[in-house]
C-alpha cells in the first residue's frame, strides 16, 4: 500500500481527516482565518504539502454541506504528483453573504484519483463517432422544456 505523504508548513496547519470511514474524500481545512466576500473568491492556505503517490493526481473538489448551504463551490482543484508546494485552496462564494472561514475549519476535500498518462498522435483525422461533433445539449433527447434544470430541490 502507498502512503500519502504530507508536509506540515507551519504550526497553523490542520492535518487532513475522512469524516466517515468509507468517505472518499480527506477534509482539507484551512491554515488561517479568511473572508471570502460575498460573490467574490479566495485563496484560503492550507499550509500543508503533499507527495502523491505517482499515477494518481489529487483532486480538491467542495465539501456538500458548504456548497448546499453556504454556495460555496471550489475552483483550480488539481494537485500534480510532483507538486510539492503549499496547498491553497480557490473558494467561490457565490452566496449574499461573506464566508467567515477560522482556522481549522474544513474547506474543501481532497480526492486521489488514478490516471493513465499516455502518449500524444497528431492524426489528419479522428475516427467516427456516434456523437460526433455535436456539443452542448447534443445528447438529450427531451424538449428544450424538459431539459431545463429546476432551481427547486
Amino acid at each position: 500500500m502507498t502512503a500519502l505523504l504530507i508536509k506540515r508548513l507551519s504550526e497553523t496547519s490542520v492535518l487532513p481527516t475522512r469524516g466517515s470511514p468509507l468517505s472518499a474524500g480527506y477534509d482539507l481545512s484551512s491554515a488561517y482565518d479568511v473572508t471570502i466576500p460575498s460573490r467574490g473568491k479566495g485563496l484560503v492556505k492550507t499550509d500543508l504539502a503533499f507527495a502523491i503517490p505517482e499515477g494518481c493526481y489529487g483532486r480538491v473538489a467542495p465539501r456538500s454541506g458548504l456548497a448546499w448551504k453556504k454556495h460555496i463551490d471550489v475552483g483550480a482543484g488539481v494537485i500534480d504528483a510532483d507538486y510539492r508546494g503549499n496547498v491553497g485552496v480557490v473558494l467561490f462564494n457565490h452566496g449574499t453573504e461573506d464566508l467567515i472561514v477560522k482556522r481549522g475549519d474544513r474547506i474543501a476535500q481532497l480526492i486521489l484519483e488514478k490516471i493513465e498518462i499516455v502518449p500524444i498522435q497528431e492524426v489528419k483525422e479522428l475516427p467516427s463517432s456516434e456523437r460526433g461533433a455535436g456539443g452542448f445539449g447534443s445528447t438529450g433527447t427531451g424538449t428544450d422544456d424538459q431539459m431545463r434544470i429546476s432551481s427547486e430541490a
